[in-house]
């Protein structure tokens, strides 16, 4: 980080810094995304430390996935950090199942089975009654899956191979607390 001691970088030591091409940090001055705090007498961007703060930021937030449009709403105090993030988490599980269904047409195409990935309906539900759950308990186990990560109760049904209208049903039985 540069001190405010310490001289104020130009967008070649700013990218070599963080890794990135003197193009990308044009554009986020461009876009308003990162401003250079002065320019020298020749016209030349200089950085300070708030910039380089700045930049770390971004860079984190990039390294996240982040959109630039998410990056910005969240440097400038519009939107929270966790409602970016949460949304970041939701945009990626749904990648992440569209690149398994994906997979399992390919694997159909090709007559392979498709990658077994954690252990299916049946073995969850034989590890369930070991440990003493009958129905009931299940049931309530589905609820407060659902209820607290809805986003990862789906993911954990499609991963146990379940067709769409099957997680469909499970899910809207989890919503329903009365059973």
């Amino acid at each position: 980080m540069v001190r405010a001691t310490e001289k104020p970088l130009t967008v070649t030591a700013m990218g070599r810094r963080f890794g990135l091409s003197r193009s990308t940090l044009l554009y986020y001055d461009r876009i308003g995304l990162l401003s250079p705090g002065a320019r020298s007498g020749a016209g030349y961007r200089l950085y300070s430390a708030d910039d380089v703060a700045r930049l770390q930021r971004i860079v984190a937030l990039r390294a996240g996935g982040l959109p630039l449009d998410g990056i910005r709403a969240v440097l400038d105090s519009r939107s929270s950090l966790t409602a970016v993030l949460e949304q970041q988490l939701v945009a990626l599980n749904g990648q992440m199942r569209q690149m398994q269904e994906q997979q399992r047409v390919l694997c159909a195409m090709l007559g392979q089975p498709a990658p077994a990935r954690g252990l299916d309906k049946a073995a969850w539900t034989t590890m369930f009654r070991a440990i003493g759950l009958d129905d009931e308990g299940m049931r309530r186990w589905h609820v407060a899956f659902e209820a607290r990560q809805p986003e990862a109760h789906r993911d954990f049904l499609v991963s146990l191979g379940l067709d769409e209208d099957e997680i469909g049903k499970i899910r809207a039985w989890s919503r329903n607390d009365t059973g």
